[in-house]
This record gives C-alpha cells, sequence and structure tokens, in this order.
C-alpha cells in the first residue's frame, strides 16, 4: 500500500485545513502520501475564487475561506469528507486525471450500491438524477494535491438551502441514507475507501488497517 490512511474522527473543519497546508508544504520526496478520512462540525467553505454571491443565508454556521478549487460549500455531522494529499510527481497520472478517477471510483461504489449515480457536463461532483451526492475541490501546490471529497451519507441537508453549491444554482442535494438503507457513516468510509484505493492505488485496505 502506498498511501497512509488516516481516520481523524470528528475534526474542526480549521484544525484539519491547517494540518493539511502544514502538511503539504513541508512534505519531501520522501513523504508518504496520506489519505486522511473526517467528518466536520456544521461549516460553509468558500473556495479560492471568494464568489459570495452564492451564500444566500448562513444563518449562524460559520464561513471558512480557503484555497481549495470550486465555490462555496457545506460539511456537516454526517458527511464523510477524504482528504488526498498525493505527490502527482510518483503518479502515472496528473491533476485532470486524478479528478476522473475520483469521479470514477464514487460512481463505481455508488452504482454498485444499486444507484443510478453519473457526471455533469461542468459540474464536478456526482449526481444520482439532478442532485448532487457528492462534491470535490483539490488545490495544488509543489504539484501535490491536498483538499478532497465530500459524500452526503445520513445528514441534515437543511444548510444546503443557505448556497448555491458549488456555485451551480437550483442543484439539490441528496444522500446515501435514501437510497441505501441502514448505511451508516463508518460503514460508508470503509466501503468508499476500498474503491478510491483501488482506482488510486488498486491495493485495497481495510478499516482495521487505517491509523
Amino acid at each position: 500500500m502506498t498511501f497512509k490512511v488516516k481516520d481523524f474522527g470528528t475534526k474542526d473543519y480549521i484544525e484539519i485545513y491547517n494540518l493539511m497546508r502544514n502538511f503539504t508544504l513541508s512534505r519531501n520526496s520522501s513523504t508518504k502520501d496520506e489519505i486522511w478520512l473526517v467528518e466536520h462540525p456544521s461549516v460553509y467553505t468558500l473556495g479560492f475564487s471568494k464568489k459570495t454571491e452564492h451564500i444566500i443565508d448562513v444563518g449562524d454556521i460559520p464561513i471558512v475561506s480557503t484555497d481549495r478549487g470550486g465555490q462555496v460549500t457545506y460539511h456537516g455531522p454526517g458527511q464523510l469528507v477524504i482528504y488526498l494529499l498525493i505527490d502527482l510527481s510518483r503518479r502515472p497520472y496528473k491533476i485532470k486525471k486524478l479528478v476522473s478517477l475520483i469521479e470514477t471510483s464514487v460512481i463505481q461504489y455508488l452504482k454498485d450500491s444499486g444507484m443510478n449515480a453519473e457526471r455533469k457536463q461542468g459540474a464536478p461532483g456526482v449526481y444520482i438524477k439532478d442532485c448532487k451526492i457528492a462534491s470535490l475541490g483539490l488545490r495544488v501546490k509543489k504539484n501535490c494535491t491536498y483538499h478532497g471529497l465530500s459524500l452526503n451519507v445520513d445528514m441534515d441537508l437543511t444548510p444546503f438551502d443557505g448556497i448555491n453549491a458549488c456555485g451551480m444554482k437550483g442543484i439539490s442535494p441528496t444522500q446515501l441514507i435514501d437510497f441505501k438503507k441502514n448505511i451508516t457513516l463508518n460503514k460508508a468510509k470503509g466501503e468508499l475507501l476500498s474503491y478510491i484505493l483501488e482506482y488510486l492505488d488498486k491495493n485495497p485496505i481495510t478499516l482495521s488497517d487505517v491509523a
């Protein structure tokens, strides 16, 4: 396995954001690539374009400006977030191919779970019919990626009403629990991780291997 996988449980977004920026800036040629699994308390995050017109009514949920790609999105309890800290110089793919592989891994996981998941032209992420179930946003520094993807598992989707998620008007969210009964965040974590590793590394692992 060429990835080190870490499960952070529930952590504030800013704490993880600072950790992954510091990891990326301080890593060298011998630093192992890592995948981080985390669940965040409620927070909105803005991509580096900082287009605030997509913020409608966020109430008392905090907004954090970040340097990832994409527009505004929401993270909260019941959502699986996976951060991908990858040195592209070691990989047989560059950033566009990496994004495609990540989307494909999510789509295949959902299809194998009985859902008709798909991409949408010009709208990164994964959709079921016209509803978004997974979002994706990365940043590359020193040819190394950070940030990652989020999958709505079993959560309160109401906070998505306060934004044009990912800068797209009229896109409604959906979640895994609506299609896959009895799914839990922990179960989805292990299942999706195995698909991501299959596509990115060809060396599936289980949660028992996760630090």
